[in-house]
């Protein structure tokens, strides 16, 4: 009886802090953001995005970009690497995670090839319920969740609202009274992390992928960068030509 009480405590606590949260994140995310264009333009509900997020860009780079303590699956060997820069609600996001992603996984993530990364870029001026949609999924990556979670927020976009981040978190499995406690601001630190590692990269919208390998000290050496939810074949030319390199599978990279 104690522990379905304390339970429930940890579910009002998580609905209570959402209405006093809103516009200090929002704020807070200006600030790390700079105020970029897609925040000051932020659309009203049931208009578009940004025209900005709509129109895909590819770039080539070369920084180094650490990946500590990120979200990462695929063989922990791999030298090759994609860092993914993504937000829940974003509906570009999900068109890739949809038709696009499961066939990276197929070829790439599950036959070894590849190391991805997922990283935190929740555009709060655009997607009032990204933020917490972050938070929960970095909750629940500390009960060694964070893929299913992942994949449910996706697969649920259009239910990112307080009450179904809940559902969500259980229909996954999750511990309620730990998760309770967890996104009352305990998981917040890591999704500005993020955001300040992907402003700092020039991500300006998303999805943004960054394509590199790992070096030594762990971190990645960026090489190339795409913008939007390009199709299959386009994330397929840019791994075949780096795992086509010398040494893109051998340690002699590192």
């Amino acid at each position: 009886m104690l522990t379905k009480w304390l339970g429930g405590l940890a579910i009002v606590v998580f609905l209570g802090i959402i209405a006093a949260r809103q516009e200090q994140l929002l704020d807070g995310l200006r600030q790390i953001l700079g105020e970029s264009p897609e925040l000051k333009s932020a659309p009203q509900p049931g208009s578009q995005p940004a025209p900005s997020l709509r129109a895909p860009a590819a770039a080539a780079t070369d920084f180094t970009m650490s990946i500590e303590g990120a979200a990462i699956q695929g063989n922990p060997d791999a030298i090759v690497t994609l860092i993914e820069f993504s937000d829940f609600e974003c509906p570009f996001c999900g068109r890739y995670m949809r038709e696009t992603y499961p066939q990276i996984e197929r070829d790439y993530v599950k036959t070894g090839k590849l190391r991805y990364v997922f990283r935190h870029f929740p555009l709060l001026g655009l997607h009032p319920h990204a933020m917490m949609a972050a938070e929960s999924a970095e909750c629940a990556r500390l009960q060694g969740k964070f893929w299913p979670l992942h994949d449910r927020l996706f697969a649920g976009q259009r239910s990112l609202e307080p009450a179904a981040l809940l559902d969500h978190a259980r229909a996954v499995g999750l511990d309620m009274k730990s998760f309770g406690t967890c996104v009352n601001g305990h998981s917040e630190s890591v999704v500005r992390a993020d955001l300040d590692a992907g402003s700092r990269a020039g991500v300006g919208g998303t999805p943004t992928f960054f394509f590199g390998f790992v070096q030594k000290d762990g971190s990645v050496r960026v090489i190339e960068k795409l913008v939007g939810a390009r199709p299959y074949a386009t994330f397929q030319s840019v791994l075949d030509s780096l795992l086509a390199l010398p040494g893109a599978t051998a340690n002699d990279l590192r």
